[in-house]
């Protein structure tokens, strides 16, 4: 478990199953089957892309729960049969199949559920807010979080900010060339995936680089928000001034670095991890 001072701040990757890992970040001879244990003590999140790919059993969230520490945390990916779709009000049935799958059993562990849109999927402001309408609020008692991963250039405007903050829903921030990449805050909590890990660097950033993310997320988790990032509309100052959560993966990119990029960051933020104890096959 990692000796961290707040547990506001959680940095992490996109899954646990990646062959690059098994000889730059898993240890010599770790089974193959405690690859989560090991990843989950030495990150404090992790964004599951699985399921935004098949329905995973109820079984299968347990068994990931128990694997990982107390203070965990897992963001999954939706069903892209929700969100690929031509009308997205629609999407009721796959929502609720979804979200009724057994992620509940995540329990405490179950952070943001990401709904991943299609690069060419326009925002149409009447269809995209029927689907926002029906997002749960809540699941067998615990609220829900809900993270919109828009990925076209017409969600780059006011009404958009408008629509996301009245559903209390955050917007991915993409540090990319690829998506929109705006950092209006639409909920109380902040969703950063960080896109540009380089093989050219051991930590998959330059140091000064990683410094700068640190300082931001910082400043997000005390209520601010970083001045030196993209906007496309006002404040809301109703999101503005307390502390909030705040979550970044390192995705896509030079991938193979992404945990020495993650545990980097980490240690900016003042996280301590002890020796893991290795399972060896």
């Amino acid at each position: 478990m990692a000796m961290f001072p707040t547990t506001r701040m959680r940095v992490g990757v996109g899954g646990w199953t990646y062959e690059p890992w098994r000889s730059n970040f898993y240890p010599e001879g770790l089974a193959h089957s405690r690859e989560l244990h090991y990843a989950s003590r030495q990150l404090t999140a992790i964004e599951v892309n699985g399921t935004y790919y098949g329905t995973q059993k109820p079984a299968v969230f347990a068994k990931w729960r128990d694997e990982t520490p107390a203070d965990f945390v897992f963001s999954l990916k939706a069903s892209r049969h929700a969100t690929n779709r031509k009308v997205l009000a629609d999407a009721g049935e796959s929502i609720d199949k979804f979200v009724h799958s057994g992620i509940s059993e995540l329990g405490t562990k179950l952070g943001p559920i990401v709904w991943q849109f299609a690069p060419g999927k326009r925002f149409e402001p009447p269809d995209f807010e029927a689907f926002l309408a029906l997002l749960p609020k809540q699941l067998d008692g615990r609220p829900l979080r809900h993270v919109l991963d828009v990925r076209h250039a017409s969600f780059m405007t006011p009404e958009y900010l408008q629509l996301a903050r009245r559903y209390r829903a955050a917007t991915v921030f993409a540090d990319s060339d690829d998506y929109p990449s705006f950092a209006d805050l639409t909920a109380d909590f902040v969703y950063v995936r960080l896109m540009r890990s380089s093989a050219a660097w051991p930590s998959g950033y330059a140091p000064a680089t990683l410094d700068l993310w640190a300082r931001r997320l910082q400043t997000w988790a005390r209520g601010g928000e970083p001045a030196d990032l993209p906007h496309v509309g006002a404040a809301s100052q109703s999101l503005t001034g307390q502390p909030r959560d705040v979550f970044a993966f390192f995705i896509s990119g030079a991938k193979e670095r992404a945990p020495a990029a993650a545990q980097a960051l980490l240690q900016r933020l003042g996280a301590v991890f002890p020796a893991p104890k290795v399972v060896a096959c």
